[in-house]
């Protein structure tokens, strides 16, 4: 009796593979054929881990052997039952890349009220009068705020071709790409979304959303520790996480979770520090004053605590909530403190940055320098 491999592997060619579709050579089921005189060993893996997949596969291909090479031909199957990875779900954000923009930060907190999207905005225009090319994600699903902040409430972005496919051209103003789920949503209404479809709106605007060369993405993230932003964190490839906390215990709870979160096995994204937002208020009759309204150094002793950096602190000052109001945040105004202070908070978020990308690979390092006052990105 005359055979050989190819003679196995066209038989096997004519059994499908449980459930797939496809034979089981063209499934890659088939692992190994060892042939040694009138002897056939197979080895072959399936999905199905049942014992009925299990007895019918064997049964079937030593059938379909001994058709092809004669009845007296001894075959020995080994069946190996592998779990299939699990399928993606159409509302899954996709865990790849964004071309063209070489740095993304997770802007969080751990409860809502606390100011992190006028951190946002803030941060992202200091960085824009620095030089870099930024823009800012809303993806706080259910408050949207950026669209009001930047003033363009009544923006929609545009559709444009890239490569043939239909893109959203982010809104810009003050020198900072904008997209947010504000721009699609009634004012009036609430957004009443389950996880799946927060997760598909927010899948559209990462990937769908024209963003050209990036410095800088920041994202807005929602309150707390939910699973919209879950899958943002472990979906895109974040350089690092900023945390924003008021001084007041309950907050500083919260953020210490917030911060958790990013340490997590499955997410590790590097945590770049801790920004203190109404840290004191000072009334404008008396400005040599401090009042610790919501405690003092609460955000900067848990710093110390978790062994993070604290970034810095911002006060509790009436023209900060006013510009966000109007949509001209403070950091646009020239030679202010408050302007200085976003600028100083902004160049630590960098410098804390510098020290993350260090440890990449020499391929993905992006290295920042400052100079004159003035910051660049080179890869």
């Amino acid at each position: 009796m005359s055979f050989t491999k190819q003679d196995i592997y066209k038989a096997l060619e004519t059994i499908t593979a449980p459930g797939e579709g496809k034979s089981l050579i063209e499934n890659n089921n088939v692992t190994n054929v060892v042939t040694f005189g009138d002897e056939v060993i197979v080895d072959v893996t399936i999905s199905n881990p049942t014992l009925q997949a299990k007895k019918k596969i064997e049964s079937e291909i030593s059938k379909v052997i001994k058709i092809a090479v004669g009845e007296k031909i001894e075959v020995k199957i080994n069946v190996k039952v592998e779990k299939p990875e699990p399928k993606e779900t159409p509302n899954q954000i996709k865990g790849k890349a964004i071309p063209n923009i070489k740095n993304i930060i997770a802007i969080a907190s751990g409860k809502g009220g606390v100011g992190k999207s006028t951190i946002t905005s803030n941060v992202a225009i200091s960085l824009a009068k620095m030089g870099f090319s930024v823009g800012v994600l809303d993806a706080d699903v259910y408050g949207p705020s950026q669209h009001i902040m930047f003033d363009v409430e009544k923006a929609r972005p545009l559709s444009v071709k890239v490569d043939g496919r239909s893109k959203m051209q982010p809104v810009e103003n003050y020198g900072v790409k904008l997209l947010s789920l504000g721009f699609f949503t009634n004012p009036d209404e609430a957004v009443i979304w389950r996880g799946p479809m927060a997760s598909k709106a927010l899948n559209q605007l990462i990937f769908d959303g024209d963003w050209g060369e990036l410095d800088f993405l920041l994202i807005d993230l929602p309150p707390g520790t939910g699973d919209v932003h879950l899958s943002i964190v472990q979906a895109l490839p974040i350089n690092g996480a900023v945390v924003v906390s008021t001084p007041q215990n309950i907050a500083l709870a919260d953020a210490k979770k917030g911060v958790a979160m990013f340490q997590q096995e499955s997410i590790n994204v590097p945590v770049l520090g801790i920004i203190e937002n109404m840290a004191y208020f000072t009334p404008e009759e008396l400005p040599n004053n401090k009042y610790y309204i919501f405690g003092k150094d609460g955000a900067k002793n848990l710093a110390i605590d978790i062994k993070t950096k604290f970034l810095g602190e911002i006060p509790l000052v009436q023209s900060i909530r006013e510009s966000g109001d109007v949509g001209h945040p403070v950091a646009l105004q020239e030679g202010t403190v408050l302007e200085k202070s976003f600028t100083d908070i902004t160049k630590e978020i960098v410098s804390e940055l510098l020290k993350r990308n260090s440890n990449l690979p020499p391929t993905e390092v992006v290295r920042i320098t400052t100079m004159s006052g003035c910051s660049s990105v080179k890869k």
